[in-house]
């Protein structure tokens, strides 16, 4: 094994991608490669101290020790050699650029695949080498990358890829874009597998390599101002927003998780591997549903309809955030909807509690928006997958209901969390915390294990807009509150909660 620390053997002092895909004429990926490590922000080189690792030093970087002999190489040829001179196309000059990437680099291939173990847990890692042809996926990288999945499925392991790469190797043509289907194809059967796969988009992650191992992971981490994107910045439209094509501006459109600064890398892996656990098969029967938490607020129920909505309302209330915090001893959260959209009145991630792991997705008290409910299904469908259970805790007055919701499919992704929740196998706990504004806050609501909290109402609407359909005046808003039921006491009588959580 080696030590998490140490270089390896052959490698030599990291060497600018852009200048090697310069001398060496690399072609289309080395050259949009190094393009892409130029952060588009503005933000130098220094300031990315892990942009520009090899593949063993990302590797060393976040892991405690790691073997490459432990994974199958792959099938294919020997190393170094091609079916035919210059590969599949008879590329001239070929041979000679792959010549100079393993001389520059002690690399064979533009990935390095290894067992091992990062906080205590046994991983199969994927690390890409820049400066061996751009990190481009070639036929080999192909077989390497399938090797290292199949073997991942065999012994029931994760998946962490730190990815570095310009996209699809032009000098070996359709034969190196169809490796993208094979990657596509091994990260579909260990997603089947009940396997968490996470990946660290580093300087630059663009093209194939974004569009299979970076976008189809479950957790997806980034290096600050890496260039992120399926276009690199030779092949995209000269007016393009640069700012779109970097790991914040990739954040802040819901397509990755968290941009994670170097020095927090290691221990952030570290809580997440920890967090999803060892993989295995599982019975939905076997797992424990996730307890509700105790209510944090008063425990005196309300007397009358419209007092239910006047303490859901407070402002001092406590809301997700306090719930969270007093319910898990560590968390780590996921973010955004993956279709371009963040709601940051809705929170989602997993948590330790007492030793195991509870899925979470919180409303904050805000109107929850599409992105919302998509990130909230995207949490629910993958805790389902790893056998995790799930707790909402139940906080809207409602979806919101503005022309840019509707525009984003409100109505699909309520569906979608609807549909999330009644198909999970694994056990989903829910808490009315404060306000439960009809279907909008039904959507996070299990069906059979409905909590309230003493200072929290739930309604098929409104009081104010009852009263507004009914064509009553204000002054029989309270009135409308009563006759609709709302309370806590109400939900318990009516059968549409399980009971009503004390305080610790």
């Amino acid at each position: 094994m080696r030590s998490g620390g140490s270089g390896g053997a052959g490698e030599r002092p990291a060497v600018s991608g852009e200048a090697d895909g310069r001398r060496d004429g690399e072609g289309a990926a080395a050259r949009e490669g190094a393009a892409g490590g130029r952060a588009s922000t503005g933000v130098g080189a220094a300031t990315l101290p892990c942009a520009r690792l090899t593949a063993r030093q990302a590797i060393a970087a976040v892991a405690d020790t790691y073997s490459e002999g432990a994974v199958p190489d792959g099938r294919g040829t020997a190393p170094g050699a091609s079916s035919a001179p210059d590969g599949p196309l008879g590329w001239r000059g070929y041979d000679d650029a792959r010549a100079r990437a393993r001389e520059r680099t002690g690399e064979d291939e533009s990935v390095v695949t290894a067992l091992a173990t990062i906080g205590g847990r046994e991983t199969i890692v994927l690390s890409f080498e820049f400066r061996y042809l751009g990190g481009s996926l070639g036929e080999r990288t192909g077989d390497r990358l399938e090797a290292a999945y199949t073997h991942a499925r065999e012994h029931g392991l994760p998946v962490v890829s730190l990815i570095a790469t310009g996209g699809s190797r032009m000098q070996e043509g359709m034969r190196a874009l169809t490796q993208l289907q094979r990657v596509a194809r091994q990260s579909a059967l260990n997603r089947a597998a009940g396997l968490p796969q996470l990946a660290v988009l580093r300087d630059p992650t663009t093209g194939g390599g974004w569009a299979t191992l970076g976008a189809a992971a479950d957790v997806i981490l980034a290096l600050p101002g890496a260039q992120v994107g399926f276009a690199g910045s030779r092949v995209r439209p000269p007016d393009a927003d640069p700012a779109a094509y970097t790991a914040e501006g990739q954040l802040a459109a819901g397509h990755i998780d968290a941009v994670v600064p170097p020095d927090r890398l290691r221990a952030t892996l570290q809580r997440w591997l920890q967090l999803l656990g060892t993989p295995r098969e599982f019975e939905a029967t076997t797992i424990e549903p996730a307890p509700p938490p105790a209510a944090l607020g008063p425990p005196e129920l309300p007397e009358s309809g419209w007092g239910a909505v006047v303490r859901a309302r407070a402002s001092g209330r406590p809301r997700a955030e306090a719930y969270l915090g007093a319910y898990f001893d560590d968390r780590e959260e996921i973010s955004g909807d993956r279709c371009g959209g963040v709601d940051p009145g809705i929170r989602c991630g997993f948590g330790r509690r007492q030793g195991r792991t509870i899925a979470f997705a919180a409303q904050c008290g805000t109107a929850t928006r599409p992105a919302g409910f998509r990130t909230a299904a995207r949490l629910v469908r993958l805790a389902d997958r790893l056998g995790i259970p799930v707790l909402t805790l139940v906080d809207t007055p409602g979806a919101a209901n503005d022309a840019a919701a509707e525009r984003a499919g409100a109505g699909a992704a309520i569906a979608d969390t609807f549909a999330a929740l009644a198909t999970a196998r694994v056990p989903v706990t829910s808490l009315l915390i404060g306000e439960g504004g009809s279907g909008g806050a039904l959507a996070l609501a299990a069906p059979d294990r409905l909590w309230a909290t003493p200072d929290s109402y739930f309604s098929v609407i409104a009081p104010e807009l009852a009263a507004a359909i009914l064509k009553r005046d204000e002054t029989q808003v309270h009135e409308t509150a009563d006759q609709l039921r709302i309370r806590p006491q109400d939900l318990l009588d009516l059968g549409v909660i399980h009971g009503i959580v004390p305080p610790a």
